[in-house]
């Protein structure tokens, strides 16, 4: 769709609602946006292209915006197929093209284009260069490992737009979700969340020097490359920024994440909410990892100060979908968090043992409570324990 962004700034991404895995991992029931835009001036600028899956609607918009003028500048924020697909197609099309990204995308492109001809026509730009348009000036903000090392953003000094790559996207299609902008009625949260810690979750102190770059510039609007612009609920997305990826609590609560294989553990875990909730606990989220969504999992996670972790026993170790977990709570640089531990094991209990071992591993994750040994079922001898644990995670 073309829409405007401002005065000489259109809007020229294309939506794929019936794209059901994105990067081939993460759930998108409501499909994913692919987004780019166009700056109208004396000398014109497409910034970023899109995926191959939306290759032709794409170059459709992008011919329609320019109505037979040529663009001179291809600005590639970010390497990553799905949003840089066309850029041979682009160059190709238009010969006078000057491609203009990072040292390291540069060195990177031909990893993806073998055999496109670059010689003459690319400008490596670097942190606080420039790039005069006519009326509109860009300034470039370098931003590596969010989330890969060669990615960097743009700012429009005229209009005020931040052009931000992958940072504040999120999941779902435009047209699914509600159109081009966020507006304090938009659940932009929810899906903001899950795409942050499971794209840059990692990457929290790249992220804090990125939003320290960005505060001083008094950006208006921001344009992600996915998800809508931000303008009216810009500050509030800031501010979630700035706990998302200084590994801050979001959210008081206590999130009980189960992996049970007969239903043994499941119970315990549901009987421990209930307990936290009639002692007063602000927010109990209960989540079965062996049938949720691991990402939002993750998410979750990351979203409240305290995880409890209930798992069975499996083969000497520990059960499967809650390893998995574990791991990918590993590789995104959960911490700064509190975690209790539920294993359950019928003759030789050893889930509590891996479980304690992974999340140990972590960066400041505090252990809190006795682990609690479960044998096949819970029984009424084991109500104490989870009557004690239940005041342990509420007492700080």
């Amino acid at each position: 769709m073309i829409r405007p962004i401002s005065d000489n700034i259109r809007y020229i991404g294309v939506d794929d609602a019936h794209l059901d895995l994105f990067e081939n991992q993460y759930t998108v029931p409501e499909g994913m946006s692919y987004n780019s835009y166009v700056i109208l001036d004396k000398k014109i600028a497409v910034l970023d292209t899109s995926d191959d899956r939306t290759a032709a609607e794409w170059m459709q918009n992008l011919e329609g915006v320019l109505d037979g003028r040529r663009p001179d500048y291809l600005i590639v924020h970010h390497m990553e197929p799905d949003h840089s697909s066309c850029t041979a197609a682009l160059l190709e099309k238009y010969p006078s093209l000057t491609l203009v990204a990072t040292a390291p995308a540069l060195k990177m492109l031909p990893q993806f284009f073998e055999g496109v001809s670059l010689e003459g026509r690319t400008r490596a730009v670097g942190e606080g260069d420039t790039l005069e348009l006519g009326a509109h000036t860009l300034q470039f903000l370098l931003a590596p490992m969010v989330h890969w090392p060669e990615v960097m953003m743009s700012f429009d000094r005229t209009d005020k737009v931040l052009f931000s790559a992958d940072a504040f996207g999120k999941f779902g299609a435009l047209e699914q979700t509600g159109g081009l902008w966020c507006t304090p009625q938009t659940d932009w949260a929810c899906e903001a969340r899950r795409y942050y810690f499971n794209i840059c979750g990692k990457y929290g102190a790249q992220v804090q020097r990125v939003l320290a770059k960005v505060a001083p510039l008094g950006a208006e609007i921001i344009c992600p490359l996915h998800g809508p612009m931000l303008r009216e609920t810009l500050a509030d997305a800031l501010r979630l920024y700035g706990i998302w990826s200084s590994y801050g609590v979001e959210t008081p609560g206590i999130f009980i994440a189960h992996a049970s294989i007969h239903g043994g553990t499941a119970a315990a875990a549901e009987r421990l909410a209930e307990i936290l909730r009639a002692q007063g606990a602000p927010k109990v989220v209960v989540t079965d990892l062996c049938r949720c969504d691991v990402a939002e999992a993750v998410e979750d996670a990351f979203r409240y100060g305290t995880l409890v972790v209930a798992a069975s026993s499996y083969d000497a170790g520990l059960f499967p979908p809650m390893h998995d977990f574990l791991w990918h709570l590993q590789i995104k640089g959960w911490q700064k968090r509190r975690a209790a531990v539920i294993e359950n094991g019928s003759w030789a209990p050893s889930a509590g043992r891996v479980m304690t071992e992974m999340l140990t591993a972590m960066k400041d994750v505090q252990l809190v409570g006795e682990k609690i040994t479960l044998r096949s079922r819970m029984h009424a001898s084991d109500l104490p324990a989870l009557e004690a644990l239940a005041a342990a995670l509420l007492a700080e």
